[in-house]
């Protein structure tokens, strides 16, 4: 994550400051700086302008309610690791003058932890419980920057886009959950531009990395529970059978090559796993029990780019399909194109965003993509399972390049297709 810093060692803050800021105001006006932006700042900035805000700080600022703070906080996943984020900086924050925030996904501020000096001065920006960090509610953030490019950030003196947040850094980075890759929120540590230290990127690492670290081992202790619920069922069971719980991913399996994860299973309908070809889900206190139902092991799957993606998955008897999502389309077609070689983690990134800076956004992705069709995308590098056939349906076109989704895309790989 080191790579987003916003300074370089050795940096005069001060006079750092002062160039960034007379920057902003040239930039904002309309006119030629000496210092031109970073290219996150300046996409960052041109959605500001472009949604209406204003860089005087007058954009409005609404908290929501105490009894709104405190749902949130119960319906977020973040909750069990908050304790464990809050001592990574208690023992420093006094002394170093920083905050701890830590917001939901929609980059609301829900805890809040650190120098009380520091938190007198973030009340008076609006910079507290309940209130709203997106860009589109107060401009180029490290929140919310962090957010919308699905990547870390950290932001320093005039590089935010409201002035009256000009005296302040902020470093900040997503946290997904580790079982589905869905984001979770935001940590975030800020302070008075002028005491950033370059170990405050570390802090915001370690914290990340703890949260993930203590919510997968909550998972683990989770799963430990549904094999004990399940041992009844599994002890008068002969035959291949797996145990998951309502993510899809596998607490026990017998029968079976070992698999980390299955598509999330549901009652109406087969669930996909290499190896065993379409199974038959049944519910238990926790998860599921999934039997082979029988039939051809291989995965036959149709990527339907005819109008809005969708995928259909056919077994020997039976077959589903579910909508899929525009990002997840691309990262199928881009998988099937490369067939075998597969395609690296940077690889995915430069083909879907342009850079290879957006390797945790590729990685949720994938997972978000598992939890619909299971463990059919191998790993190192990605590609798609042996035993997955996949077939492309273009409707009344034969020519990938006539393809609506290859005509609309934004990102390179994609638009490529449009050439062959």
């Amino acid at each position: 994550m080191g790579s987003f810093s916003a300074i370089e060692p050795g940096t005069d803050l001060s006079l750092r400051a002062r160039d960034l800021v007379r920057m902003h105001d040239a930039v904002i006006s309309g006119g030629r700086p000496a210092l031109q932006p970073r290219a996150v700042v300046q996409r960052s900035w041109s959605r500001a302008l472009s949604s209406g805000l204003t860089p005087d700080g007058a954009n409005p600022r609404a908290l929501l309610p105490l009894d709104e703070v405190e749902r949130r906080r119960r319906q977020s996943v973040l909750a069990e690791v908050i304790v464990d984020l809050d001592q990574v900086i208690s023992a420093v924050a006094d002394a170093s003058h920083l905050l701890m925030v830590v917001t939901d996904a929609d980059g609301v501020i829900l805890w809040r932890s650190g120098s009380a000096r520091v938190r007198a001065r973030a009340d008076a920006l609006g910079f507290r419980e309940g209130a709203t960090w997106t860009e589109e509610s107060v401009g180029t953030n490290a929140i919310g920057t962090a957010i919308t490019e699905s990547t870390p950030v950290q932001l320093f003196s005039g590089e935010h886009f409201e002035q009256t947040q000009h005296p302040w850094y902020c470093t900040a980075a997503p946290v997904h959950d580790p079982r589905t890759g869905d984001l979770l929120g935001v940590v975030d540590v800020s302070g008075p531009a002028l005491t950033l230290h370059p170990t405050v990127i570390a802090l915001v690492e370690t914290a990340v990395r703890l949260a993930q670290a203590q919510l997968w081992r909550h998972h683990e202790s989770r799963l430990e529970r549904l094999r004990t619920t399940a041992a009844p069922v599994l002890a008068s069971s002969s035959g291949p059978v797996l145990v998951v719980d309502d993510n899809g991913w596998v607490a026990h399996a017998s029968g079976v090559a070992a698999t980390k994860r299955v598509a999330v299973p549901r009652s109406d309908r087969t669930v996909t796993v290499p190896g065993l070809g379409p199974c038959s889900p049944e519910r238990v206190t926790g998860g599921w029990v999934i039997r082979p139902a029988g039939g051809d092991s291989r995965i036959v799957m149709r990527l339907d780019l005819s109008g809005s993606p969708v995928i259909v998955v056919s077994g020997s008897d039976s077959s589903w399909r579910a909508p899929l999502s525009i990002r997840h389309a691309e990262i199928l077609l881009l998988l099937h194109r490369a067939g075998v070689r597969g395609l690296s983690v940077t690889e995915l990134s430069r083909g879907l965003y342009g850079d290879p800076d957006h390797a945790v956004a590729i990685r949720a992705e994938i997972s978000r993509l598992r939890r619909t069709l299971g463990s059919v995308i191998d790993g190192r590098p990605y590609r798609l399972a042996d035993s997955v056939r996949l077939s492309l349906d273009l409707g009344a076109t034969d020519r990938l390049a006539e393809c609506e989704l290859v005509r609309r895309s934004t990102s390179p790989a994609i638009r490529a297709l449009a050439d062959d």
